[in-house]
């Protein structure tokens, strides 16, 4: 996709809400372009915190990545949405997804179909945004004759979350942009990308923004900052991870962790694995992961703190903006 591309940090949900406002103003003094946020099961509500950001701040944008589409009726996300659009014009990026599969069983909104819940809820949205009366009598959407009195000028992108191959192709299909969660490498992003186009070709569309969430640890200790995203991702692959095919491990990195535990697998890991599922170690070393997956297609790069470490920002606007400043000159 043309254009340079444009940098932001994850405020994590295991942050106190009551941290968000300085948070985000520092983000935005620092140079970040955007904010983004999680709806993620238990903890603060995305769209209550979205207002909160861009009320308090200046020209930042703030996005939500992911609303678990079953748990919004498209008219009522199309109304929260349009209010936003229509107070902060060009700064919110509502991305929808499926959501984690067991917090969604444990809610009671795991549907029938994830897929087609998750398109017929970006559809029925966008319609209900561009002030189309709608009618849709789906599996999961049900709408009789329902339109917007108010609408946003213009209508906000739509982005779509998505790991595996049918969910990527859908977000090319119907999505204006792509959200790609953490341990998307350079190799998955090039996979990953293949259906996404072939998405976009089957809807005909032309355009779609591609943003990567990449874990980062950085600072001028560079192994200590390697050593906490080891650690980190081998908690991550005792779970196992559907990015890791793409590197070839999906395999390797959970017998790895069964073996040796998370500590040996994180002192065993090589070190080709940490530079492709992490931005960490030395600022340098950070900036090359970055680069990296912006070469493979990322238009937006969103540094995601490990674990939700309180002093990431921090560290970030230090250490790391600088070099990704540059890749964006």
């Amino acid at each position: 996709m043309p254009g340079k591309p444009t940098f932001g940090v994850i405020f994590h949900p295991k942050y106190p809400p009551e941290t968000l406002v300085d948070f985000a103003r520092r983000a935005e003094s620092a140079g970040f372009d955007e904010v983004w946020l999680w709806e993620d099961c238990f903890y603060a509500g995305a769209l209550t915190s979205a207002a909160t950001i861009l009320s308090a701040t200046d020209g930042i944008r703030v996005g939500v990545g992911i609303l678990p589409a079953t748990v919004r009726n498209p008219l009522f996300a199309a109304m929260e949405i349009t209010t936003l659009a229509r107070l902060y014009p060009g700064r919110f990026i509502p991305g929808f997804g499926h959501g984690v599969e067991p917090w969604m069983k444990q809610i009671g909104a795991y549907p029938k179909s994830p897929l087609r819940a998750l398109e017929e809820t970006v559809t029925a949205v966008r319609s209900l945004l561009r002030g189309e009366t709608t009618t849709v009598q789906g599996e999961h959407v049900h709408l009789d004759r329902v339109r917007l009195e108010h609408t946003p000028n213009p209508v906000p992108p739509l982005y779509v979350g998505g790991i595996r191959e049918k969910t990527l192709r859908l977000a090319g299909r119907v999505g204006d942009g792509t959200i790609f969660t953490g341990l998307s490498s350079p190799a998955y992003l090039r996979w990953a990308g293949k259906h996404v186009a072939a998405g976009m070709a089957e809807s005909g569309r032309t355009e779609n923004h591609r943003t990567v969430f990449v874990l980062c640890k950085a600072g001028p200790d560079g192994a200590a900052a390697r050593e906490a995203a080891r650690q980190a991702l081998a908690r991550i692959f005792a779970g196992g991870d559907p990015h890791l095919f793409a590197l070839g491990i999906a395999e390797e990195a959970p017998a790895l962790v069964r073996q040796y535990g998370v500590d040996g697998a994180a002192s065993r890991m090589p070190e080709a694995w940490v530079d492709d599922l992490c931005a960490a170690g030395t600022p340098d070393q950070a900036a090359g992961t970055v680069n990296r997956l912006v070469e493979a297609g990322a238009n937006s790069v969103i540094l995601e703190p490990v674990e939700g470490d309180p002093d990431s920002l921090q560290e970030y606007i230090r250490y790391v903006l600088p070099g990704l400043k540059a890749l964006a000159s």
